[in-house]
């Protein structure tokens, strides 16, 4: 399978700078991925496309203000630290830029001095293994010098930072945002689940490297990132008990997918666990645990992509996004959704 069989044409435009005015004011397009029918709609439309005893698997994970910008404290040469995820305690692993001469006992200063940071060790694909020194709260102190890290193809400043969060966002960790989640707000999850439909919460960080572009031909050559994942066992029963009642289980963007897909028994059945997950769904992938997909419009020739061509079929998805393009949907991050059923 060729990455090149996962490509489309986007024009700039529709690549989406900001979220809407109100989060499920967003459009979104169903997909109906056994006869590729579309519907166009808007995202609070979304509750005539549910049914009581269905179940929404929502990725509670809230993204710290992981970008860092200092000097090293040997030469003052400009450095970015981006955090991709605590290793323990105050050890970390990190993306720098620029990174290739940042050898083991480099320190770098941030925030004025509010933040000392030592290289301890290098790691997979050039990142670095780094000790933070500091007094105080760490949190607190990321929370006061940390930037959002936006993804790269957006240009335009974020002028609220909770809009990079989902309403739900509760667990500190992620260098980026489940986007999929950002449509939904309280009122409609309570709307929603009047309906009978329940709401159950898992967790996976999620890490830079999901936009990271896949860079081999063959894409089963393609090197996975893993990320943190834990699911309880009270969220295992809902989605268990759900499954038992003939309900649908609904994955709340591809970072729920991934994680429901990774613990999943052969019947389906959910297994409560924590850990990492290298999980990589492309088409010919039989899926176990989801019947439902709400996501939001991929890269071109991404992982994303990828999962997506592999629940509702490449050729559904493709046309789809043709005929969302012919819509000027706005894709990416902060773009409009899909739900696939």
């Amino acid at each position: 399978m060729h990455l090149n069989d996962f490509h489309y044409e986007l024009p700039e435009s529709l690549i989406a700078q900001s979220p809407p005015k109100r989060r499920d004011q967003s459009r979104l397009l169903v997909l109906d991925r056994f006869t590729g029918e579309v519907n166009h709609k808007h995202f609070y439309d979304i509750k005539s496309f549910l049914k009581p005893g269905d179940c929404l698997v929502v990725n509670n994970t809230r993204v710290i203000p992981a970008r860092l910008i200092g000097e090293r404290i040997d030469t003052g040469g400009k450095i970015e630290f981006v955090l991709l995820k605590r290793i323990k305690d105050d050890i970390w692993e990190v993306i720098l830029k620029p990174g290739k001469r940042a050898k083991p006992g480099t320190r770098f200063v941030f925030g004025s001095g509010a933040l000392i940071a030592e290289i301890i060790n290098i790691v997979d694909d050039g990142n670095r293994l780094v000790r933070f020194f500091y007094e105080g709260i760490f949190e607190e102190i990321l929370d006061h010098i940390g930037i959002m890290p936006l993804p790269p193809y957006i240009t335009a400043s974020l002028e609220d930072k909770e809009r990079y969060q989902t309403v739900y966002s509760r667990l500190k960790g992620s260098a980026a945002a489940p986007t999929a989640g950002l449509h939904f707000t309280k009122e409609l999850i309570d709307q929603i689940k009047s309906l009978g439909i329940e709401f159950a919460e898992l967790t996976l960080h999620v890490g830079i490297g999901t936009f990271r572009p896949v860079k081999t031909e063959n894409i089963l050559e393609h090197h996975m990132h893993s990320e943190h994942f834990s699911i309880s066992r009270e969220t295992c029963d809902i989605i268990n008990n759900t499954k038992e009642r003939n309900g649908r289980v609904i994955a709340v963007g591809t970072t729920s997918c991934r994680v429901l897909e990774t613990v999943a028994l052969d019947n389906g059945k959910a297994n409560p666990g924590e850990g990492e997950t290298d999980i990589f769904i492309y088409p010919g992938y039989r899926f176990k645990a989801i019947d439902g997909l709400i996501t939001n419009f991929h890269l071109p020739e991404s992982t994303l992509l990828m999962l997506v061509s592999a629940f509702a079929g490449r050729e559904n998805i493709l046309s789809a996004y043709k005929e969302a393009i012919e819509h000027k949907y706005r894709f990416f991050s902060f773009g409009d959704a899909m739900l696939i059923i």
